[in-house]
């Protein structure tokens, strides 16, 4: 984890830019990181979730260019990749410079005019975490083309929602990653000290308070560095039989599919693989629903519960969980957490907790010695606050 405050990595930012481009950035933008508090595998289901913003974000320093032209530099890695609006593609520029370019063939494709652009960025938001670090970045870089190219969509719900789609358009098209539009919401529409639930049928959203603090709790993260990645086969492949099932029950999304009728619904379905994860998607969602409402009523006993049967469901029925993953939430919950569960895509990354803030170093501790004690690579927790959206920084 970095213990940079955002103001050091701006100010790095706008250095390691003028070191590699010869001039100054017209501007740092940066987005936020997120966490999903439940609601995982529901987005692309036509499903509810409920992510919070992190403190940590991925900072753009940015300039405009004149000759359509992409240059892309970040601080993680060496060199600079360079590629031509018109080239952008699947295949080009590829690895990490397709989340930068993509955003700019999202924009275009969606109507809008925009050009080259000199882009160097810098992260605080961990890698291969599960904590989104490749939605900030796209979200970084549409808040600094919507500026810079006067698009004006950062001024409104209704503009950032359009910028997020862009984002995951070139998340699913240009990087090749089947995610769906959670990740890229919360980066641009997420507010401090609450909790974004999402509608991902209708696209509606709301806040709904989320303050551990009051309560005299905190929100403990454990990136398990079990690497976590979409494009591998294993995200697509559940994503697949999912709108398969779908087609064979005659619906859209699973969404449609309401929780008193799962029963019925599953004994149509062929395959026990299927039913499973049918079974966790209509349930998810109506926990979700569930988690709402008990916030609103400050029930975080009920919170942690949820937890728990979420992390159950997405090891058992959807099977994307990893013995770390299931290390650290039955440590958490051992040791005094209201609940523990995985979140983000699966297949390692990282768990949330529920902890009374006196607690959480030691269970960070217990974490820690849990992971020695098997073999794993020593993990990271820390606590994280609901925070605000994508910003112009300088």
């Amino acid at each position: 984890m970095s213990e940079r405050t955002p103001a050091e990595v701006v100010e790095a930012v706008a250095a390691a830019f003028e070191r590699t481009f010869g001039s100054a950035p017209a501007g740092v933008w940066s987005a936020p990181g997120r966490v999903n508090l439940i609601g995982e595998h529901t987005d692309y289901n036509g499903g509810l979730c409920l992510p919070i913003a992190l403190p940590q974000r991925t900072y753009a320093a940015v300039s405009p260019r004149d000759d359509g032209v992409v240059r892309m530099a970040s601080a993680q890695q060496d060199g600079v990749v360079e590629v031509a609006l018109d080239d952008i593609s699947p295949e080009q520029p590829g690895d990490w410079g397709s989340y930068v370019a993509g955003v700019l063939w999202a924009l275009r494709r969606d109507g809008l005019t925009v050009g080259g652009l000199d882009v160097l960025v810098d992260s605080t938001v961990p890698f291969g975490a599960g904590l989104s670090s490749s939605a900030a970045l796209e979200c970084a870089v549409a808040a600094a083309a919507s500026d810079l190219f006067d698009l004006d969509l950062m001024g409104s719900a209704e503009g950032r929602a359009r910028l997020a789609a862009r984002c995951v358009e070139a998340e699913n098209v240009i990087a090749g990653a089947p995610t769906g539009g959670m990740d890229q919401s919360a980066s641009l529409l997420c507010e401090e000290a609450a909790a974004l639930l999402l509608d991902c049928r209708s696209g509606e959203t709301r806040h709904v308070p989320f303050d551990l603090d009051a309560a005299g709790y905190v929100l403990l993260v454990t990136d398990t560095k079990a690497e976590h990645a979409l494009v591998d086969g294993q995200y697509a492949a559940r994503r697949d039989a999912c709108e398969q099932a779908a087609r064979d029950l005659g619906i859209e999304t699973l969404r449609e599919i309401d929780p008193s009728g799962l029963d019925a619904a599953l004994e149509r379905l062929g395959s026990d693989e299927v039913r499973r994860r049918v079974r966790h998607v209509v349930t998810e969602i109506e926990r979700v629903t569930r988690a709402v409402a008990s916030l609103e009523a400050g029930d975080l006993d009920e919170v942690g519960r949820l937890f728990d049967a979420s992390h159950a469901s997405l090891r058992d029925d959807y099977e994307v969980s990893c013995e770390e993953l299931d290390v650290a939430t039955a440590t958490a919950r051992s040791h005094g957490a209201l609940g523990a569960r995985m979140t983000g895509g699966g297949f390692g990354g990282s768990c949330i907790a529920i902890v009374r803030a006196s607690d959480a170093d030691a269970v960070t501790a217990a974490i820690a010695t849990a992971f020695e004690d098997e073999g794993f690579t020593a993990p990271v927790s820390f606590t994280v606050t609901a925070s605000g959206p994508a910003h112009r920084d300088v």
